[in-house]
């Protein structure tokens, strides 16, 4: 990773999907202003082989930084149509949603491992991140010491950023940053699913359906398949209802696996109340993905809304780092101060000393006033609502 004079500091705890796509959408706004750490606790960056949907406006996001192509080369292909809803007991159509085969973005579905490899991969190629292992963190705390040195405690170490640092929470449901700040557990939604992958080609001849995207649907139950791999694989989650007191010693775990022949994982499905805030310590602090706002599987959105929340993180910084309007306007006006204080601006030019003095002390008055004393989270707010009304217009 190239040094950069006088970087903004980040520190991605967390080394998933969510976390790997805020590194390479922030070096791809920010390349040139920001420095970023990521943290993974396990001792390498891993995930297992279930699948995992990622939507039209994800896959959007994907193509905007330079990474479309590749997501067309390890999705599956819904030829046109992206899901068929079925009865379980005829099969019989009860809903198809279909795609706009005009777009250029389309819905991906990807296996989860091959996925994060194409994140790993373009973050190594474009020096987006200083990667880390075995960095398993139980508490940040930003403390100050000296104006321009902030610190980030970790598991049985500490970690020293120059500068500032903004810390981005990548690190899922259990998130050990969110718990800092909310008194919450995650909430077992009723259900568990059994997943697994299936070669297409082994049940190629008895396909009958119109897409390899399909969910059945009963009481208490329901089954979803769609393909992954470029269509080499169909990807495979059954979802049933199990009362709490049924679960016995399951555990959220994305490595459990059950005892059936192809033993496929068995997974209990949480999800987490929503948060008011996602941002803490003055900004310093950012929850991302699962982290602020884990949910669950049924409408295939969890990845998609970690890769949203760091697509506009980054675009957030990059309008902080490339319009500045308060300090721009600092920045053009001290030139005109130089002007006032010796009475060359174009309209005291050709007056007598006298005559400029009214003028000196009014514009000496006004700009001492908005540079020193103005209230900057009314000039935020303000800001924002002028920004939320031009949105609406």
């Amino acid at each position: 990773m190239s040094e950069i004079p006088n970087p903004f500091r980040i520190a991605i705890i967390g080394g998933g999907i969510g976390g790997l796509f805020s590194a390479l959408s922030l070096n791809w706004h920010c390349k040139n202003h920001v420095q970023i750490s990521a943290y993974e606790q396990a001792s390498e960056y891993k995930e297992i082989g279930a699948g995992v949907g990622i939507g039209v406006n994800a896959a959007k996001l994907l193509y905007k930084i330079g990474l479309g192509e590749r997501l067309s080369g390890i999705s599956g292909n819904t030829e046109g149509f992206w899901i068929t809803f079925r009865r379980f007991d005829t099969g019989e159509e009860v809903v198809t949603v279909r795609e706009e085969l005009a777009q250029k973005f389309r819905n991906s579905p990807v296996q989860r491992a091959e996925f994060l490899d194409l994140l790993l991969a373009a973050v190594r190629e474009r020096g987006a991140a200083s990667l880390f292992t075995k960095k398993c963190c139980k508490h940040v705390k930003v403390y100050f010491l000296h104006p321009f040195n902030s610190f980030m405690r970790r598991t049985n170490c500490r970690q020293r950023f120059d500068n500032h640092v903004t810390i981005i929470g990548c690190d899922g449901i259990h998130s050990a940053l969110r718990s800092q700040y909310v008194t919450d557990r995650p909430i077992y939604s009723g259900r568990i699913a059994w997943r697994g992958p299936v070669e297409v080609q082994s049940i190629a001849e008895g396909w009958r359906f119109p897409t390899k995207s399909v969910q059945w649907m009963a009481r208490d139950r329901h089954f979803l398949v769609f393909p992954i791999s470029q269509n080499k694989l169909l990807n495979v989650v059954g979802f049933v209802t199990k009362d709490r007191v049924e679960l016995g010693d399951l555990k959220e775990s994305w490595s459990c696996t059950g005892k059936l022949t192809s033993t496929p994982s068995k997974w209990l499905l949480n999800d987490r109340d929503p948060l008011a805030e996602w941002v803490y310590e003055d900004g310093q602090v950012v929850l991302v993905g699962d982290s602020a706002h884990a949910m669950l599987p049924y409408q295939g959105a969890g990845a998609g809304q970690a890769i949203e929340d760091g697509y506009i993180l980054s675009r957030a910084m990059q309008d902080f780092f490339k319009s500045l309007p308060r300090a721009q306007k600092v920045q053009e006006t001290t030139r005109e101060a130089g002007d006032i204080y010796e009475m060359q601006s174009p309209d005291m030019r050709g007056l007598t000393f006298d005559d400029c003095m009214p003028l000196v002390k009014a514009r000496i008055e006004s700009r001492m006033k908005w540079i020193w004393m103005e209230d900057i989270d009314a000039i935020y707010d303000a800001a924002r609502i002028n920004l939320r009304g031009s949105s609406i217009s």
